[in-house]
């Protein structure tokens, strides 16, 4: 009997078509033991987080805005001057890794991309792929936030790109950071907040909010990640009549929304209960009906 593919690796062999290979003549990926050591400690995503990923939700084997997520992993090693990665090579790894796992109705792909061992100029790619965790109850119940200052104002994306603001990088130290200050704080996760007090993201997820009829999320040029997902919760919303849009939003702005999400790939909607201790209430027809939504969308 063929053993169940619990989670599934492939290591690409040649992750972007700016660089040579790792070995001339082999296959474009290959499938390896997800538990066996796959990563050399010279690797530079190891010893300095250079590198960028994606994370991807998959629904019954199929996967979510992949196109948008291929086309922000681009995007991400654009601003690290990273070598462009070959998008057809990804996602042929992509699928054929959520193909090669055994049928969940939810899993998650991880894409990450290296600049590989300093001096080689290859840089190294792997796709990972997993059952995904049981969110069922945080879709429902929601999230405690914080708000914290990130230390930047909201113009950081045009006063100082070398900031890299607005790519996906390995580099998370801080994002884990500020989840364990909002432990602290007894919340579940934070808000952004720029220097100069304008509402910018979470730190996995877009911030999304409700007005009236209105769907919002933060204004563009904030040095915040193009939200796939964000993206997804407009269509929807623009499906059911709501408008929807972008705004340069100060802090009670937030609060004094009638309903606020954090929205990701993975986790999708999660409604905002409490802002720094604040209740607030929860839209628990809207949000079901927008977790049903994306849970059945797939490209």
């Amino acid at each position: 009997m063929e053993q169940m593919a619990l989670h599934v690796l492939a290591i690409l062999n040649q992750p972007s078509a700016d660089a040579a290979p790792h070995a001339a003549g082999a296959p474009a990926f290959r499938f390896a033991d997800p538990g066996e050591p796959q990563l050399s400690v010279l690797d530079l995503g190891a010893t300095r987080g250079d590198g960028i990923f994606e994370s991807i939700s998959v629904g019954n084997g199929r996967a979510q805005a992949l196109e948008h997520h291929l086309r922000r992993f681009a995007s991400s090693a654009a601003k690290l001057e990273l070598p462009a990665p070959d998008l057809d090579a990804w996602r042929a790894a992509i699928l054929a890794s959520i193909d090669e796992l055994d049928p969940v109705s939810e899993s998650w792909v991880k894409t990450v991309m290296t600049r590989g061992i300093e001096g080689h100029d290859q840089p190294t790619g792997w796709v990972y792929v997993a059952p995904t965790s049981d969110f069922s109850k945080v879709r429902t119940e929601g999230v405690r936030v914080v708000m914290l200052d990130r230390g930047y104002r909201h113009d950081i994306e045009h006063t100082a790109p070398w900031l890299l603001a607005g790519a996906k990088t390995l580099s998370y130290a801080v994002n884990r950071a500020v989840l364990r200050e909002a432990k602290r704080r007894d919340a579940d996760d934070v808000i952004f907040v720029s220097s100069d007090g304008f509402v910018l993201e979470g730190p996995t997820s877009s911030v999304v909010y409700r007005r009236g009829d209105r769907i919002l999320t933060p204004g563009t040029g904030l040095g915040i990640l193009d939200g796939t997902t964000q993206a997804n919760v407009f269509r929807f919303a623009e499906g059911l009549g709501l408008e929807t849009g972008f705004e340069l939003a100060r802090e009670d702005d937030l609060r004094e929304a009638d309903a606020a999400w954090l929205v990701s790939s993975v986790r999708l909607a999660a409604p905002v209960r409490a802002i720094d201790g604040r209740p607030m209430a929860v839209d628990a027809d809207f949000t079901g009906a927008l977790n049903a939504h994306l849970l059945a969308l797939r490209d």
